[in-house]
């Protein structure tokens, strides 16, 4: 039985529309119209955290959790990471379009997103 306070199972989409990005995590690449954004592999899945779970911030420990493997690293990793997602995004820490710092919390994907078929 689905657990509602945890939306790992709910069934998610294999790629997210927004703007003029596609997040296709089945390929594993983010794309900006017909150009592949080269990311490195933790930078797609902290952006890929962020767009997953879009209707929430997602807290650090989380994005530790999920990008590291609960694996202990520092919050400089995480920023630095977070700083080339924005970077990849054509945002940045300033104008935050894609990706809001939730202050002392975690971060929050802000794109306005649609499904891909």
């Amino acid at each position: 039985m689905p657990d509602p306070l945890n939306d790992d199972d709910v069934p998610h989409p294999d790629a997210w529309r927004f703007d003029d990005f596609v997040l296709d995590t089945r390929r594993a690449e983010l794309r900006r119209g017909d150009e592949r954004v080269s990311v490195e592999p933790q930078v797609f899945a902290v952006i890929t955290e962020l767009v997953r779970h879009h209707d929430r911030f997602v807290s650090r420990n989380e994005l530790f959790d999920s990008v590291w493997g609960g694996r202990f690293v520092g919050n400089a990793a995480l920023s630095s990471r977070i700083m080339a997602a924005r970077r990849a995004l054509g945002d940045d820490g300033e104008s935050q379009r894609y990706i809001r710092t939730v202050r002392g919390r975690g971060y929050l994907f802000v794109g306005r997103l649609s499904p891909t078929a």
